[in-house]
């Protein structure tokens, strides 16, 4: 009983710590960045899934495009071709709104300037040119085509600039705005609009300010805002796409609608005629994507403002259109990052805010998701917690399944049927790290027996294979019976000189010495992903390839041959210290097929290789007596580690030791090993290196006076020990000159 209640009190706590960081998130008080970031991850997940395929209707983009600039010139454009522009959407083609994505800040020069100048000089043209002016200003002409027509111009709000201003903003709506302010309503204090004269002559405006989150990505845009400018008190501006909406739908200027709060009034929505349009506090919606973005994509109706200049279009053919001018041009700097594509035009999020107006469905998160998700938490919490203590695994799965599900659902029902982004991410995350404890902790207690199996048997067999069998026992169950032919890497390493260093030991010493020898290599198999087979007297067998399958298997058994000659090299070190012998030993690399799985007797089994390959492997590391060397590998090895990493194996100083008539098999063994000392290119060893080559192939072609005259220059330059001085001193012993 004590043991349940303890366990019964660290859920409990475990939960409660759950719960309160999650409901500390959702009311602001600790957010937590990474939850954060997971919310707005499956928010655009959300938002690309459920996006409007259709092309919405009664919306053209006039698109100020590449082949417009290349038909009709760079921009910037002279203003009386915009003037054109504008003739041709309302007297022609009879579009119900215009919208211009673009902010006209500089004076056009035009000809008029030009004829100034010129005017200096020129009494005559000085005194003509008061009657041209009206005809030659172009910014003048754009602003007779502007009056009188359902136009909106563009302006952007600034509020880190010390309030710089430039340009003169359109009038402000009628609304007015209560005292205090909205806590939440975004102010600005300085602006950029156009020229003075456009925006008196265009009818309306509406601000473009973008709205990105912390991660630069747009997935809100402001419909309304504040602007406390030099006014006496501050003023309400509209988005350009709600301005435009508004000229084509001759709908009244907005109202607010207000909620109280404990910081002052809290704007909840606008009122525009008989359509209410849900608000977070900032005046801002969720922005109403499309699936598909981009100039190629279709997901707008587009036209090339070329085409519309040249009449290309027929009359009529835009009649009852809001039409918004812009640009898809990436050079002039109008994309933005946005959920359904990294460089979207501006001018498609203006264009989704007037289809989800005229939809009437613009998604926003409301003023009270803070308390759904501290809700959601507490009941996620409560079932989890009461469910997942109480069922199997199998239970624990489903319900924790059935429970991602209801979230999920939830969710997406709000967010399609309501139009209501409500947080999910907090709930999901106490859903994953709750169903992982849980079956840690059943894994915990209920796993205790096969631990207790896995410890028992660790020592006896390889940890790898234990390790495989306790996850996967009904594979290794079949493995058991069932041995298989694998390509492995084979290592065989033997101490030297045993014999007569266990005569010179007490059996107790010579045991600590064996044991520390072991330990270093067995490790050092282990860090390099090998299986070590068995110990055979002073030797151990180890293999690569087995029985965790792996194609580097020769590459990591050579990485392993060259530490464990570092490692007994620490080992020599630490027993002189200790005025003990040191060791020595000899190691045999060879890569072949070898049958490998669990063999022996009803009373004693083992996973084991069998094999010529084996056998092979053996017999190489036997010859590193005769060599003179510390490691021997065989040509299959070497090819694999080529085959494997050929730049690794190309950076490797190998020396080809020769062919070996090894006992048992008809066809000789090319073998190598690796120099200690490294050649430079032009060194000397280089040179003894070549000649070494030399005596081999004189050697293999019977020619023995050539290859004598060269072993007899390589003893001549090479010192008693080296690498170079064993090779060629066997090579004076091969059997073949009999």
């Amino acid at each position: 009983m004590n043991g349940r209640r303890r366990t019964t009190l660290v859920a409990t706590a475990f939960w409660a710590v759950l719960l309160l960081l999650g409901i500390a998130h959702a009311v602001r008080l600790l957010p937590l960045e990474l939850v954060e970031r997971l919310d707005q991850t499956m928010a655009d997940a959300r938002t690309r899934w459920t996006a409007e395929p259709t092309v919405p209707p009664r919306i053209a983009i006039i698109d100020i495009d590449e082949a417009s600039l290349a038909e009709l010139g760079r921009w910037p454009w002279p203003r009386d071709r915009l003037a054109r522009l504008t003739d041709e959407l309302f007297d022609r083609q009879q579009v119900a709104a215009a919208g211009f994505d673009l902010v006209l800040a500089e004076p056009d020069p035009g000809p008029l300037t030009v004829l100034q100048r010129l005017a200096r000089d020129d009494a005559t043209l000085a005194a003509r040119l008061p009657a041209l002016r009206e005809q030659l200003d172009n910014d003048a002409v754009l602003a007779r085509a502007l009056a009188r027509r359902p136009v909106a111009l563009p302006f952007y709000l600034t509020s880190d600039r010390a309030g710089a201003r430039s340009g003169q903003l359109p009038p402000a709506l009628p609304t007015a705005l209560p005292d205090p302010l909205p806590a939440g309503l975004l102010r600005w204090n300085g602006h950029g609009a156009s020229l003075d004269r456009l925006t008196a002559a265009a009818p309306a405006g509406g601000f473009i300010n973008a709205l990105p989150d912390d991660d630069g990505l747009i997935r809100s845009a402001l419909l309304v805002a504040a602007y406390t400018g030099d006014a006496a008190a501050p003023q309400l501006y509209e988005s350009l796409s709600l301005a435009v909406w508004r000229l084509g739908a001759k709908v009244p200027a907005p109202t607010l609608e207000l909620a109280p709060a404990p910081g002052g009034p809290a704007l909840v929505a606008l009122r525009l005629g008989a359509q209410r349009i849900a608000v977070d506090e900032r005046g801002a919606v969720q922005v109403p994507f499309r699936r598909h973005a981009g100039p190629m994509s279709g997901a707008f109706e587009r036209h090339s403002a070329a085409d519309v200049l040249a009449g290309r279009l027929p009359a009529g053919r835009l009649a009852g259109y809001r039409v918004l001018v812009g640009t898809t041009v990436p050079a002039l700097g109008d994309l933005r990052a946005t959920p359904v594509h990294p460089a979207q035009p501006g001018v498609e999020i203006h264009a989704s805010l007037i289809a989800g107006l005229d939809q009437g469905r613009l998604p926003v998160r409301p003023d009270w998701a803070a308390g759904y998700e501290a809700c959601l938490l507490l009941v996620t919490a409560g079932v989890l917690g009461v469910g997942l203590r109480r069922l199997s695994a199998i239970g624990c799965v489903a319900l924790s399944a059935g429970v991602l599900a209801t979230l999920l659902g939830i969710n997406l029902y709000a967010w399609q049927v309501h139009g209501l982004a409500l947080p999910l991410a907090s709930a999901l995350v106490l859903l994953a790290i709750g169903f992982a404890v849980v079956m840690a902790w059943g894994y915990l207690v209920e796993g205790r027996s096969r631990r207790s199996l896995v410890r028992l048997f660790g020592s006896y067999v390889p940890r790898e294979l234990v390790r495989r069998m306790a996850r996967e026992p009904e594979r290794y169950t079949r493995a058991a019976l069932l041995a298989e032919n694998r390509e492995l890497t084979l290592l065989f390493c033997d101490l030297r000189g045993f014999t007569t260093l266990s005569e010179h030991l007490e059996p107790l010493a010579l045991r600590e010495l064996l044991n520390q020898f072991f330990s270093r290599m067995t490790a050092v198999i282990h860090a390099h992903g090998g299986t070590l087979d068995k110990f055979i007297g002073d030797a151990l067998m180890a293999f690569w390839g087995a029985p965790l399958a792996e194609p580097r298997h020769a590459v990591l058994a050579l990485q392993a041959a060259q530490a464990m000659a570092q490692a007994l090299d620490a080992l020599n070190h630490e027993l002189r210290a200790r005025g003990q012998p040191t060791l020595s030993m000899g190691i045999g690399l060879h890569t072949g097929v070898a049958c490998v799985g669990d063999m022996g007797s009803d009373l004693r089994r083992a996973y084991t290789a069998l094999g010529d390959s084996v056998n092979l492997a053996s017999r190489i590391e036997g010859l590193t007596r005769r060599y003179g060397v510390d490691l021997l590998i065989s040509a299959a090895t070497r090819d694999a580690v080529f085959a494997t990493e050929p730049t690794t194996a190309a950076s490797l100083p190998w020396v080809e030791v020769g062919e070996v008539q090894v006992k048992g098999r008809q066809q000789p063994v090319n073998l190598f090993t690796l120099d200690v000392h490294p050649a430079p290119p032009g060194s000397a060893r280089e040179a003894q290196l070549r000649n070494w080559q030399l005596a081999l192939a004189a050697a293999r072609s019977q020619h023995w006076e050539e290859a004598d005259a060269r072993r007899a220059a390589l003893r001549a330059v090479v010192t008693e020990g080296d690498l170079l001085w064993h090779l060629q001193h066997a090579l004076a012993q091969d059997p073949k000159r009999r």
